[in-house]
């Protein structure tokens, strides 16, 4: 009566109890254990908002982020598909790369044409007929290119439509885009070689 009460426990140290005891109940096997209360899961599964150290954390989160970037730029040098950028990912468009890299593209040479086009026109005169001819055969490559791709795209989706039943949205343009590029400039780099048409 005349002696000290003991002071009432504090939310945080019932919540830490529960949570000791939901872990050890936890730890036992068999059907016999009891279920955990609510309170003791949500108290087991609380985290600071807010690492306690933030220098650590921040180093952490930096490293992770290196690390798949560095996984991303193998993935695109070897193909592999749990690391591609997601513009690269999916069956479809590894078919449509395969297709383009295995065709040979007049697309790939447009931009060699292109430079050598701006560099003649710094050298020849606008009036001089030579610069004629030159402006009508890059016109020429310019419409081969349009044929070709044309060609390429009709050739894909009919490919895709027969092996995947549908083809999805923007797969054919992925394909075409690509064919435009110079072979060795291509990201994924390709994984077949010319000839070698996927099946």
């Amino acid at each position: 009566m005349f002696g000290r009460r003991k002071e009432a426990p504090s939310a945080q140290e019932t919540i830490d109890q529960q949570a000791a005891e939901a872990a050890r109940q936890g730890s036992v096997a068999g059907k016999g254990a009891p279920t955990p209360t609510r309170k003791a899961q949500e108290a087991a599964r609380k985290r600071p908002l807010v690492p306690e150290d933030r220098k650590a954390s921040k180093a952490a989160e930096r490293q992770a982020v290196q690390d798949q970037r560095l996984k991303m730029r193998r993935a695109l040098d070897t193909g592999d598909e749990k690391f591609l950028p997601l513009r690269d990912k999916g069956p479809q468009k590894r078919f449509a790369r395969d297709f383009v890299d295995a065709r040979f593209n007049l697309g790939e040479y447009l931009m060699f044409g292109a430079l050598v086009f701006v560099l003649v026109s710094l050298v020849v005169p606008a009036s001089s007929d030579m610069m004629i001819y030159v402006l009508g055969a890059f016109w020429v490559m310019f419409l081969a290119v349009f044929v070709d791709v044309f060609i390429l795209s009709r050739k894909l989706r009919k490919r895709l439509a027969e092996k995947f039943g549908e083809v999805e949205r923007g797969t054919v343009w992925y394909g075409s885009m690509r064919s435009l590029q110079f072979r060795k400039l291509r990201l994924p780099k390709p994984q077949v070689q010319r000839g070698q048409y996927p099946a």
